[in-house]
């Protein structure tokens, strides 16, 4: 199936299209997810929104790019849309002296798990290169994070940024700079 018979497919209420679609690309979607939030759960509910997203909106879908570009830019939007509101959420509950953290709170990830030194710093280095990226200017930020944690092409991420290539090659650059500004007591 193309893209196009795909479309066409959800317009039309085809369910096969629909099948079509998740098969082909929940992996992808998934992982962007993931890069961007960290957390397996929210990832799935995320991915998820964005095909139903899709799916409903399908005759909204202009051609301009690839259908796998409008599911990547969804799922980047999608993504920083709910980072925004978990960190609403998160200051909130702070400031309410009312209430607590809430248990089901898992937007942070786990701490590392006693064992030797080796694994120590490795938990160590990688929880400083997530708040290292976490710190980066948002559109470095998804540059970076779709071309090396989700190995998306300069072009791709051009077209899910909606930027010309050479301000997504500035981009990762930059943010290449500002990482090991961040991350240089670990490789000093």
């Amino acid at each position: 199936m193309t893209d196009s018979e795909c479309i066409q497919g959800l317009i039309s209420g085809d369910e096969e299209a629909a099948r079509w679609l998740v098969a082909n690309h929940q992996l992808r979607v998934y992982n962007i997810c993931l890069g961007f939030l960290r957390n397996m759960h929210d990832a799935e509910d995320i991915a998820q929104d964005v095909f139903v997203e899709v799916i409903r909106n399908a005759a909204s879908f202009r051609g301009d790019a690839k259908v796998s570009t409008w599911l990547h830019r969804i799922a980047v939007n999608r993504s920083l849309n709910h980072i925004r509101s978990s960190k609403r959420r998160r200051l909130w509950l702070e400031l309410n002296p009312f209430t607590g953290n809430s248990a089901d709170d898992t937007t942070c990830l786990p701490a590392g798990a006693a064992g030797g030194n080796d694994l120590l710093e490795q938990e160590d280095l990688k929880h400083a290169l997530e708040r290292a990226i976490d710190s980066l200017p948002q559109n470095q930020r998804i540059a970076f994070t779709l071309s090396k944690l989700e190995d998306l092409s300069y072009q791709e991420i051009a077209g899910v940024m909606n930027l010309s290539l050479p301000a997504v090659e500035s981009l990762i650059h930059r943010a290449k700079m500002n990482l090991q500004k961040r991350l240089k007591k670990f490789f000093a």
